[in-house]
């Protein structure tokens, strides 16, 4: 995978690995293994402002320190080579918002924070061309070792989605699964990134947590019921340290923002998926729950197409 990217204003992304005419190819990388508690310290929360560069670089610290912890409690549920849309179990498998079955043989399909990759992995078997992109290291080192182990490795890139580091129309589909998103300041850089990098026609599918989350706290019992913080406050929540740094940072956009974000950059809304909580499933995952899923939504998926 390639060395992280390093974004500023007016700067001009180059083509990344597997992009732009290229064979996909999987550039190695040395990782550095970190323990949670001795690289964030985390020692409080707040709601307030975070700036590209502070959101970034917690980002990626967190999701390097947390990769193991993660994987360890929810990689039964995300799988190895599956595509889960979000904590409900809705499979790419049953919905095709990509592309009906056998589309997307042959298709070149960006994976917006990829985490272990493990989408794209599944795309591959569909018989597309997915390069997955995650800001994090420790990420990336799970699906190194992922693809190892499924013989399916696919092509990684270490970068900041908020400036993609390939060639414009590079791309037929992108798409996010809980990636990246929630997590950079500037989420209509994104939007207007993937619009450059896909081909006219191309279609973006993302999901994020849906907006009206945001009113309730982050929990799965009675109490994460009761809305306690207005929809639209949109305030950063951040996890401090002891020097006041951020240690984590997720951002909030209401609805109406996501809509506007998409149009900007030049897409068109075809739908807006909120998956209903499905009969027999149990598990928790954070503030999911089936109590909590029953009446609220939980998950927003937002299919659009770009201009052309």
């Amino acid at each position: 995978m390639s060395r992280p990217q390093t974004c500023s204003a007016g700067s001009q992304p180059t083509p990344g690995p597997g992009v732009g005419g290229n064979p996909p190819v999987t550039v190695r990388a040395t990782f550095l293994q970190v323990g949670t508690e001795s690289v964030l310290g985390t020692v409080g929360v707040a709601r307030r402002a975070v700036g590209p560069a502070e959101s970034a670089r917690a980002g990626r610290r967190w999701w390097d320190a947390d990769a193991d912890d993660y994987h360890a409690e929810h990689g039964d549920f995300l799988g190895i080579a599956d595509f889960v849309w979000g904590p409900e179990g809705l499979r790419e498998e049953q919905v095709r918002l990509l592309g009906p079955a056998g589309s997307l043989t042959g298709r070149r399909v960006l994976e917006v924070g990829a985490g272990s990759a493990m989408c794209s992995r599944w795309l591959a078997g569909q018989g597309a061309h997915p390069v997955a992109l995650d800001v994090s290291a420790g990420m990336l080192r799970h699906a190194v070792a992922a693809g190892a182990a499924t013989g399916t490795p696919v092509p990684l890139v270490q970068a900041d989605a908020q400036c993609l580091p390939f060639a414009g129309g590079s791309f037929d589909l992108a798409f996010s699964a809980f990636g990246a998103i929630p997590f950079v300041a500037d989420s209509a850089a994104v939007m207007a990134e993937v619009a450059r990098v896909l081909r006219p026609g191309g279609r973006w599918v993302f999901a994020v947590s849906h907006p009206v989350r945001w009113a309730f706290p982050d929990s799965p019992g009675p109490d994460g019921l009761t809305a306690t913080m207005s929809y639209f406050d949109r305030s950063p929540y951040v996890e401090f340290d002891a020097a006041g740094q951020a240690t984590y940072v997720e951002q909030h956009r209401t609805l109406g923002d996501r809509i506007r974000e998409l149009v900007a950059a030049g897409f068109r809304l075809e739908d807006l998926i909120e998956p209903e909580w499905p009969e027999g499933l149990e598990q928790e995952w954070g503030q999911w729950s089936p109590l909590r899923g029953r009446l609220l939504p939980g998950t927003a998926i937002f299919v659009s197409r770009l201009a052309g």
